[in-house]
């Protein structure tokens, strides 16, 4: 359902319908796949509603027609009792004439599409606080036993204190209920129905939060992360391709990330999402108004920032024993070294990114202060930022571990002897790297034989050129060579 402001004009025209004896429609104010929403005067008590007049999909079999419209008139009644601030109020549900309708507080506020393609797109935090609301609702549906089935941005309202109204619990489904499946009917908008729900599984809350993630998605970027020119095109994309972020990181990153994950095991649950969104702001919450007004900073480029002098790295003193030769004033040489080709890689080893300004990752950084491990929620990816914000406890799901880290040469201080040495030849800087992460994945400092290492692809990453200045070193992670989440550590010796 979807409802903009509504003039206090609008008055009852000549031809006007009553429902129960009680509900005069005065005009319509929205349509959608499942019905058609009215603005209606509560004759009784004397207030407006919004009425939705359910009108299900042309070629629904009578059978399957007769089923559907108990389920909604059922989970209508069901959405009425739910208890929270972020839903929209079912106060009836009526059959007359043989159509069912549901009477439902009247939300005059702009929905969250209309908000976006009229002012852009909103700043991470007042996204993260719309987030909060939303997740809010939809664990108060779910447990109740209700899937809503529908989140999209035309289905959330935002008034201007930035308080946000899921609604449309029309076609939500009960989680006991049997599936409709002859008609092969899929309740939903296709650029935020989750995979599962195309390949033909029953929805269920994590369906749900696949959806809050497109939403998010959605009100971050200014853009439906899976929208294409046609229905087949757009399923294609929710099956196949992994959407980019360019206006978050950290932590509201990892939550959208994390949620679309094609495999719904794989996603952050509802608590792990919570206390993520909670460190995406430490200033006091504020309307989603506000937040539009304030100035949007892009974020700086920034990498891992290590003790200049530091010779080994954060996660364990691994001595790089490479048969390698380094030459005052030189680097690496490629015959000490030789070079793989991407043939020549183990089969477990992903290419080699650089990080750093100009780099594959503009940003990658790393801190130690978690004692298992490195975890990390982000893809390396092109363009992708993965910050300081987005390490997480390894028993948290995420994406990468840093598992071990080398440390090539100094960066000298004023008046040190040795000379200063130039960003090397990249072949060679990464033919070191893969070496020294192979010989660590290998060992016995990743856990498990060799079949359990099947499970999982490494890969180097190496400063730009940029970056040099500032760090000489070369980090070694990996992640589930099936692309989903991983939810331990990794490291034998933590």
């Amino acid at each position: 359902m979807t409802q903009e402001p509504v003039p206090a004009t609008a008055h009852l025209s000549t031809d006007r319908r009553e429902v129960a004896g009680r509900y005069a429609l005065l005009e319509e104010i929205g349509r959608g796949g499942m019905g058609i929403v009215w603005l209606a005067e509560d004759r009784m008590i004397g207030r407006r509603v919004a009425v939705k007049e359910l009108q299900l999909p042309a070629g629904v079999p009578p059978d399957e027609r007769r089923i559907l419209e108990e389920r909604v008139l059922r989970e209508a009644r069901t959405a009425g009792r739910l208890n929270d601030p972020a839903v929209v109020t079912v106060y009836d549900v009526v059959q007359e004439s043989g159509t069912t309708f549901i009477v439902m507080e009247l939300i005059e506020a702009p929905t969250l599409s209309s908000l976006v393609y009229r002012q852009g797109p909103l700043p991470q935090d007042a996204v993260a606080r719309l987030a909060e609301q939303l997740l809010s609702a939809l664990e108060s549906a779910h447990a109740a036993g209700i899937v809503h089935r529908d989140v999209k941005p035309s289905n959330i309202m935002v008034h201007p204190n930035g308080r946000v109204k899921l609604t449309d619990f029309g076609i939500a489904q009960a989680a006991d209920d049997p599936r409709l499946t002859s008609s092969g009917v899929l309740v939903g908008s296709p650029s935020f129905l989750p995979p599962e729900r195309i390949q033909g599984a029953e929805a269920d809350p994590a369906s749900d939060l696949w959806a809050l993630a497109a939403v998010l998605f959605f009100a971050v970027e200014g853009h439906s992360p899976f929208e294409r020119s046609s229905t087949a095109a757009t399923m294609n994309a929710i099956l196949n391709e992994v959407p980019y972020l360019t206006r978050t990181h950290g932590p509201l990153a990892s939550v959208i990330m994390g949620l679309l994950n094609t495999v719904p095991s794989a996603r952050p649950s509802a608590e792990q999402v919570r206390g993520l969104l909670a460190q995406v702001t430490n200033t006091p919450a504020g309307g989603i108004t506000t937040a539009l007004t304030s100035q949007i900073v892009a974020p700086t480029t920034a990498v891992a920032r290590p003790d200049r002098r530091r010779r080994r790295g954060p996660v364990l003193a691994l001595v790089a024993v490479l048969g390698v030769a380094v030459f005052a004033g030189g680097f690496l040489t490629s015959e000490a070294l030789g070079s793989a080709s991407a043939d020549e890689r183990p089969p477990g080893m992903a290419d080699t990114v650089t990080f750093g300004e100009g780099g594959t990752l503009p940003e990658f950084t790393y801190n130690d202060y978690y004692p298992e491990g490195g975890c990390l929620n982000g893809r390396v990816e092109p363009g992708q930022r993965i910050g300081e914000n987005a390490q997480v406890e390894c028993t948290e799901p995420h994406d990468l571990q840093v598992y071990a880290n080398a440390w090539t040469m100094d960066i000298p201080e004023e008046n040190d002897e040795f000379p200063d040495v130039g960003y090397p030849d990249p072949a060679v800087l990464n033919a070191y790297a893969e070496r020294y992460c192979t010989m660590a994945f290998d060992s016995e400092l990743v856990a498990g034989d060799a079949a359990d290492k099947e499970n999982l692809r490494y890969r180097a990453l190496v400063p730009s050129e940029r970056a040099w200045e500032e760090w000489r070193g070369v980090y070694c992670v990996l992640g589930a060579a099936d692309g989903g989440q991983l939810t331990e550590s990794y490291l034998a010796s933590k």
